[in-house]
C-alpha cells in the first residue's frame, strides 16, 4: 500500500526531478516506510515521464521490493499503489513459463504479468490497485484502476499533458495547476451527497474510472473498461438456498485468507455488525495468534455500538482496543480530513474512521473490514425497499401519492426522517431519481431550488445507469457498486485509513465473490424480510445470535445531536454568518430554513446540513472564493 505520483509532459514542461521528489513526497503520510522517484525522456526526446513513488512497506519488506520498480529486462519501470491477493498463484504461472523472481513480492509478479500479457494482465488481477507502468520499448505509460476502484487515480489535464496521483494535493501543487472551480460537480454532489466520478471539484482534475486502464503514447491518452460488475451480466442460477449458503461461506473464507498475506502486523477494524464480526470469525480460523480487533465509539450510548464489538471480540478472544472519539477531538480533525480527501466528506464516519486508524497504525500496519457486504448482499434497507418497489407503485396511484401521501409525509415528526426519505424515494417513478434520493435525500426539484436556477439531469459518466433489463432490486445494487462505493465509501476508507499510514483490505469486495453474489436470486438475498440472508446464515454456527440477527444499523456518528447540543455556533459560522462562501452561492433562504427547522427540532435536516456545512469546508480549505463559483455556475 503506498502513494504513487508522476506524469507524461512535454520536455519543454517538465518540472524536473527536484520538483518530482517534492511532489510525491506530499503523499508521506501513505508511504512512510520508503520513497523514490524516476524521470524519464522518451526516445524522441519531445516528452518527459516521472515516476514517484512513497511505501508502506507490507509485502517483502525487504529494499528490493522498492519502487519505482525496474522489469528484470531493464525495459519497463512501474510505480504502483495497492496489493495483488493472488499474486502467489499468478508467480507460480508465470514461473511455469520460464520468468525467475528475484524478490518474494507481489510489485516484481505484477510487472511480470503485464510484460507477459500486456492489458489482459488487468482483469487477472485479484486485489485493490492503482498503477502507472512505462515501456520504453514503445514510450508507453499504461495506467490502472482495480475493478470497484478501491484505490484511487486522479488524473491532471494540462495543455495536454497528463499527470497521475493517489491523491488530489500533489496535482494542485504542480506547475499550470489551480483550484479552479468545476461547477457541474456541484449538481451532482447537492443530490447525491459526494461527486459523482470521474469529475471532481476541480476543472482541471478528474479519476480514473473504477475498472478501467488507459494508455499514453506520444500525447495521446485513450481509456478502456476491462470490468463491469457481474450483476450486469449474470443470470441468477442458483436453485438450492442451502448450497448458496455453503458456496458462500466457502467463497468468503478464502477472500479473508488470502488477504491475511502480510509480511507485516495486521488486524481488522470491528464495529460489532454482521459484516465485520464475520471478517473476525473467520480470520480467528487461520490464525494461531489473537486476531488484533480495533473499535470506536462515542460517549454518546445511543450511538456506539462499542458492546457488540465487545462481544465479538470475546467469542473470538481477539486482542482488543477501544478509541473514543469526542466532539472537539471530532470538530478539529474536520478540515483536515476535507483536506485529505480533495473534497467535502460525504459522511461524517469519515472523522472516526481516521481517528480509529491513527490508533491501530501505532500496532498494525493492515486491517481487514467489512465494507462492501451491503452493496454486494443487498443488506440496505432501501434494497429491502426496492425489492417492493414494483407492488407499491402498482397499489399506489401517482395521484393519490401527491394529493395524499406527500402532504402527510411532510408533516411527519423530527424523529421520522428515514421514513420520510423511504416515500419520498418509493414515489419517484424513476429508478434514477429513486436511487439517488435513498443516500442524497434531495429530489432535483429540491436541489434547483437550492441552486436559484433549474439544472437538467446530465450525466458525465452514465455508466451507473446503463444495466439492463433486470429487477429493481440488482439496479440499486449496481449503482451502488458503480457509483456510490467508489466516488463515496471505498474513497472514504482509502482517504482515512491511509492518512493514518494504514491499509484497509476488504474482503466483500473481492471481485470473485462479488460474481458468485451476483449469481443469487434476490429471493435468496432479501429473505423474512430482512437483507444479506445469505450471509446471515452462513454465519449462524460462527457469529453470537444477537450478532447475526442484528438489524442493519450502520456507523452512526451523534452529529445532529452535536449540532443541536453545544455546536450550534460551528453550523452558525459555517451557514449563517457573513463569511459564509456558501450561503453567498446557494439560495440563502432556504439554507436558513433548513438550519431553523433543526434546531428547532421540528424537522430532521441532517443530511443536507451535513452535506452544505462541508461544502463550506471545502471551499475554505482550498481557498476556493463564493465569486469564483458564482462565476464557475453563471458559464
Amino acid at each position: 500500500m503506498c502513494g504513487i505520483f508522476g506524469w507524461a509532459a512535454r520536455a519543454r514542461n517538465c518540472p524536473g526531478e527536484a520538483r518530482l521528489v517534492a511532489l510525491t513526497n506530499l503523499l508521506s503520510h501513505r508511504g512512510p516506510d520508503g520513497h523514490g522517484a524516476k524521470l524519464f525522456r522518451t526516445s524522441d526526446e519531445l516528452f518527459s515521464i516521472g515516476l514517484g513513488h512513497r511505501r508502506l512497506s507490507v509485502v517483502d519488506l525487504s529494499d528490493a521490493s522498492s519502487q519505482p520498480m525496474w522489469s528484470a529486462d531493464g525495459t519497463c519501470c512501474l510505480t504502483y499503489n495497492g496489493e495483488i491477493y493472488n499474486y502467489l498463484e499468478l508467480r507460480v504461472e508465470l514461473e511455469a513459463s520460464g520468468r525467475r523472481f528475484k524478490t518474494t513480492g507481489d510489485t516484481e509478479v505484477l510487472i511480470a504479468a503485464l510484460q507477459a500479457w500486456g492489458s489482459q494482465a488487468i482483469p487477472r488481477l485479484r486485489g485493490m490497485f492503482a498503477f502507472a507502468f512505462y515501456d520504453t520499448s514503445d514510450d508507453s505509460l499504461l495506467l490502472a484502476r482495480d475493478a470497484f476502484g478501491k484505490k484511487p487515480l486522479f488524473l491532471g489535464h494540462r495543455e495536454g499533458d497528463l499527470f497521475f496521483s493517489s491523491e488530489i494535493e500533489p496535482i494542485l501543487q504542480s506547475p499550470g495547476f489551480a483550484s479552479t472551480f468545476n461547477p457541474s460537480a456541484l449538481d451532482g454532489y447537492l443530490l447525491d451527497r459526494y461527486v459523482p466520478g470521474p469529475e471532481t471539484f476541480f476543472r482541471q482534475i478528474d479519476k480514473l474510472s473504477p475498472g478501467c486502464w488507459g494508455i499514453w503514447r506520444a500525447g495521446e491518452w485513450s481509456v478502456h473498461r476491462y470490468f463491469t460488475p457481474p450483476l450486469a451480466h449474470t443470470v441468477p442460477d442458483f436453485d438450492d438456498y442451502g448450497k448458496a449458503i455453503a458456496a458462500f461461506a466457502e467463497g468468503l473464507e478464502e477472500a479473508v485468507r488470502i488477504r491475511m498475506r502480510s509480511d507485516a502486523p495486521f488486524g481488522a477494524f470491528l464495529s460489532g455488525g454482521l459484516d465485520s464480526s464475520a471478517i473476525v470469525a473467520i480470520m480467528a480460523r487461520h490464525t494461531a495468534q489473537p486476531v488484533r480487533t480495533f473499535s470506536v465509539g462515542f460517549n454518546e450510548e445511543q450511538y456506539s455500538e462499542l458492546k457488540f464489538a465487545r462481544l465479538a471480540a470475546e467469542r473470538f478472544e481477539t486482542q482488543h482496543e477501544e478509541t473514543i472519539v469526542t466532539p472537539e477531538q471530532f470538530f478539529e480533525l474536520w478540515p483536515e480530513a476535507v483536506k485529505m480527501r480533495g473534497a467535502p466528506v460525504t459522511e461524517a464516519s469519515d472523522i472516526p474512521i481516521l481517528i480509529l486508524a491513527r490508533s491501530a497504525a501505532k500496532s498494525v500496519k493492515v486491517v481487514l473490514t467489512g465494507e462492501g457486504a451491503d452493496e454486494i448482499l443487498a443488506g440496505y434497507p432501501k434494497y429491502l425497499a426496492e425489492y417492493y418497489t414494483g407492488p407499491y407503485q402498482k397499489f399506489m396511484p401517482q395521484s393519490v401519492r401527491d394529493r395524499l401521501v406527500a402532504p402527510l409525509v411532510d408533516r411527519l415528526p423530527y424523529g421520522m426522517r428515514r421514513i420520510k426519505v423511504l416515500a419520498k424515494s418509493l414515489g419517484q417513478r424513476n429508478i434514477v431519481d429513486r436511487v439517488r434520493i435513498w443516500f442524497g435525500g434531495l429530489s432535483v426539484q429540491e436541489r434547483n431550488a437550492l441552486l436559484n436556477r433549474e439544472t437538467s439531469q446530465v450525466f458525465s459518466d452514465p455508466f451507473p445507469f446503463s444495466i439492463g433489463d433486470v429487477s429493481m432490486l440488482r439496479k440499486a445494487q449496481f449503482f451502488d457498486q458503480t457509483s456510490y462505493l467508489p466516488d463515496n465509501a471505498l474513497e472514504r476508507g482509502d482517504r482515512m485509513m491511509m492518512a493514518g499510514s494504514i491499509e484497509g483490505r476488504m474482503p466483500f469486495m473481492d471481485v470473485e465473490l462479488a460474481a458468485l453474489a451476483a449469481r443469487m436470486p434476490d429471493r435468496f438475498l432479501i429473505r423474512r424480510g430482512v437483507g444479506k440472508a445469505i450471509l446471515r446464515d452462513a454465519m449462524k454456527t460462527l457469529l453470537p445470535s444477537v450478532l447475526c440477527n442484528r438489524k442493519k444499523n450502520g456507523f452512526r456518528v451523534p452529529i445532529d445531536h452535536w449540532f443541536r447540543n453545544g455546536q450550534k455556533e460551528v453550523v452558525h459560522d459555517l451557514l449563517s454568518s457573513a463569511r459564509s462562501r456558501t450561503r453567498q452561492v446557494l439560495n440563502a433562504a432556504l439554507i436558513d430554513r433548513f438550519v431553523v427547522e433543526h434546531m428547532e427540532g421540528r424537522a430532521n435536516q441532517e443530511r443536507i446540513l451535513w452535506s452544505l456545512c462541508n461544502l463550506e469546508q471545502f471551499l475554505r480549505v482550498f481557498d476556493i472564493d463564493a465569486e469564483q463559483v458564482k462565476e464557475a455556475l453563471a458559464q
